[in-house]
């Protein structure tokens, strides 16, 4: 079996699963408990906050726990919404966002606020000067993905951040969701970022485990509000075993983070080079620099993006066709759409995307695949 969608979501790590397991079982204390039990699972919870911090190069009372990437998002920008409405109801964002931000800004539309959505150029990236055009004295939040889910395009960031210098009561937000362990922390940690989404299950952690930062001095309103927990920001007892579980995932991502990185743009490169060499095959994603090294996103021209999809299922490789939400639904590509790209090649879109364990072999025999895909596909259009 060949694993090639790792963008939908990772398998958890062996070692990651016996944290899990372990700590559940003699850790299991409510942490906010005043005996002994509690005691010891609260400082599971903040040893774990320590250690994602270091790795973040933040501080400990810059990350909150989240359930995942779409709370994170939600929280972020209802949060911003809420605490900085009265300076201002408008944000700014991009075509290409993932739903959880996407949503959540038309559901701030319904409610009054005015929301700027950036456009991207055909490769699928933003215009800096399209971002400094759009804001206004009302601005209260700029939200911007680190890497693109569907075609891999890293957004310049640190650009952003430049930007924002000059208009320091802006919120920024990043969704760093995809970029976890692909080279661009450099770009997602300039110092005029004020937020960050991480989800556990991008890297090897549990589903149903995330975090957010938070840069200090910065404040958004809870959307969960209960028991006071995380310093009464997002209430909720505390997943203690699913929250070490992360911490542990996250270090062992991070650990010689160039070497996976350069292992995941060879394997893409190999196989784009191969791919290209077909009469009707387009990509969507470039072998560049400003490119994630482990999304690969192409079409086959006149074929059906699921049905591709289901055609390698039979190969025993998987993949999905542009994002694991849209594949799923039937909907289409909004990056692609984003990106003009015509419909009728958007639905041939399918997306190959790496993590390190991926090795060369596979991407041969993922070609070996390809071909006799490809030619049954040529022999049915006749």
């Amino acid at each position: 079996m060949i694993y090639f969608d790792n963008s939908a979501t990772t398998k958890p790590l062996d070692s990651v699963l016996q944290t899990y397991q372990t700590v559940a079982t003699e850790f299991f204390g409510n942490p906010s408990s005043l005996h002994r039990l509690g005691d010891r699972a609260r400082s599971v919870v903040e040893q774990s906050r320590s250690q994602i911090a270091q790795l973040m190069r933040a501080k400990p009372e810059e990350i909150f726990f989240t359930s995942g990437g779409t709370e994170g998002d939600n929280w972020i920008i209802k949060g911003t919404a809420m605490a900085k409405r009265m300076f201002g109801k408008h944000l700014i964002t991009t075509t290409i966002e993932h739903p959880a931000v996407r949503e959540t800004m038309k559901q701030l539309e319904e409610l009054g606020f005015e929301v700027t959505y950036l456009p991207v150029d055909k490769r699928g990236f933003i215009s800096v000067d399209d971002l400094k055009a759009a804001i206004r004295p009302d601005t209260i939040l700029v939200s911007v993905m680190a890497v693109n889910n569907e075609v891999g395009s890293i957004q310049p960031i640190a650009k952003i951040g430049d930007v924002l210098e000059d208009y320091p009561t802006i919120h920024f937000h990043v969704d760093a969701v995809q970029a976890v362990g692909k080279g661009v922390m450099d770009q997602i940690r300039h110092p005029r970022v004020d937020f960050l989404t991480f989800s556990g299950h991008k890297f090897h952690a549990l589903r149903g485990t995330g975090f957010i930062y938070a840069k200090a001095g910065r404040r958004i309103e809870p959307l969960m509000a209960g028991g006071g927990q995380e310093k009464d920001w997002r209430s909720g007892t505390e997943n203690t075993a699913g929250i070490a579980a992360m911490a542990k995932a996250l270090r062992l991502c991070l650990d010689n983070e160039d070497e996976k990185v350069a292992r995941q743009n060879a394997i893409r490169k190999n196989i784009a080079d191969y791919v290209s060499t077909f009469e009707d095959v387009h990509l969507f994603s470039e072998i560049a620099p400003d490119f994630a090294p482990h999304v690969l996103t192409m079409a086959i021209k006149g074929v059906r993006g699921e049905t591709i999809v289901h055609a390698f299922e039979g190969e025993d490789i998987y993949m999905s066709t542009t994002s694991a939400c849209s594949s799923r639904s039937g909907q289409e590509s909004s990056t692609l759409a984003a990106m003009n790209v015509p419909q009728s090649l958007a639905q041939s879109a399918i997306r190959v995307s790496l993590d390190e364990a991926n090795t060369m072999e596979e991407a041969e025999q993922f070609k070996q695949a390809f071909r006799r895909i490809y030619t049954n596909f040529q022999k049915l259009k006749g």
